[in-house]
């Protein structure tokens, strides 16, 4: 479980050197939606990994188009500053750059703790366990990226955090006094931004660790990702026990803004979904966040497209071999076969299908985001 990683990096490297192209395609005007709601996300990605840019500036023109008024980042410190003190945004300005031009706001994940895995971190701070995490240096980098990215208003620090925890709750204390100080100091020159951790709904649920929620529910908000699977990565509950589950986070963390970073539904058929019960659980989803909107920070559909099969999930692959991504993702497995059913599972968690067909989730979620705007 420790080398095990979504593998949902899109082929960003085919889109470096071109700056002219990007800026040419970033300044260039779109016709947004007459409303959109900063509340609702989609996480945007590619149908492969290979992508042009002028493609994915249509894939963030097509997301934009729904309504929805944010999306995901997922930007890694080894990556933003490669060598200490030396900030590279070539890849990054891409990504804010569309988002920007498509008027949305950005949830930023920026992985201190990934599951089992911490970091990525550069070469340069080596692989420190979670009590040698430099606090200046971790305040340094999210403050660049905060400082140029206006669009970013709130971050996310760590992911899956119970996974990191679940056999070393000795080591919980040593990270609350990390983000908090991290948090004190963000705070005093960032003080719009909201931060927090995620965690995964399904595996609090499955596993029994809502402790650990409790113990760690610090800062602005608690985020959660949800499938709706058991251990195995089968999708076990219908629709309307998926919206129940969902409830469920509210009495996890009672007196804390509740944010939902990923939330999606799988139509594989090999992991139990389909296409019609992924759109009965997207109205239950949005009936969901109907009847508790303020009391949620933001609530984030994962994700816009389907991947080809065996491609979104990848065995023995370090947290780091990439460090970027559109369309990242949380929840990981701990064996072969619980790797190739979460392969299943995310490969088809999308509203579109590779070659663009759209399902009929994707219309209700259009519909859903026009009906609350």
């Amino acid at each position: 479980m420790d080398k095990k990683l979504l593998g949902v990096i899109i082929g960003i490297g085919v889109i470096i050197g071109v700056t002219s192209l990007v800026l040419a395609t970033i300044n260039s005007e779109i016709v947004l939606p007459q409303e959109t709601n900063e509340k609702i996300g989609l996480v945007i990605n590619s149908p492969t990994q290979s992508v042009s840019l002028s493609q994915l500036d249509q894939i963030y023109a097509d997301s934009s188009s729904t309504g929805i008024g944010r999306s995901n980042v997922y930007l890694f410190w080894n990556i933003v500053e490669p060598q200490r003190g030396e900030f590279d945004w070539q890849q990054s300005d891409i990504l804010m750059g569309l988002n920007e031009k498509n008027n949305l706001k950005v949830t930023l994940f920026f992985s201190v703790i990934n599951g089992n895995s911490l970091g990525p971190f550069p070469d340069w701070i080596g692989k420190p366990p979670i009590n040698s995490i430099g606090e200046d240096r971790l305040v340094s980098v999210l403050d660049a990226i905060l400082s140029r990215y206006h669009i970013v208003d709130s971050v996310i620090i760590s992911g899956e955090t119970e996974s990191q925890f679940r056999y070393s709750e000795q080591n919980i204390p040593v990270y609350q006094e990390l983000f908090s100080n991290v948090y004190d100091k963000l705070k005093e020159k960032h003080p719009d931004v909201k931060f927090g951790n995620s965690f995964a709904l399904h595996q609090i649920l499955n596993k029994d660790l809502g402790h650990i929620v409790d113990e760690l529910a610090v800062g602005d908000f608690v985020a959660f990702s949800y499938f709706p699977v058991d251990n195995l990565n089968d999708i076990v509950k219908t629709p309307f026990e998926a919206k129940q589950d969902l409830k469920k986070a509210f009495d996890i963390v009672p007196n804390k803004k509740i944010a939902f970073f990923e939330v999606s539904w799988s139509s594989s058929d090999f992991v139990g979904g389909n296409t019609t019960s992924q759109k009965l659980f997207l109205e239950e989803m949005f009936d969901f966040y109907s009847e508790n909107e303020s009391e949620i920070e933001f609530f984030t559909w994962y994700r816009y497209s389907d991947r080809p099969e065996g491609t979104c999930v990848t065995e023995q692959q370090e947290i780091g071999d990439e460090s970027i991504s559109v369309g990242g993702g949380s929840g990981l497995g701990s064996s072969e076969f619980t790797i190739q059913r979460l392969n299943h599972y995310i490969c088809n968690a999308g509203l579109v299908e590779i070659d663009g067909t759209v399902k009929p989730a994707w219309d209700e979620f259009k519909k859903q985001i026009e009906m609350i705007n």
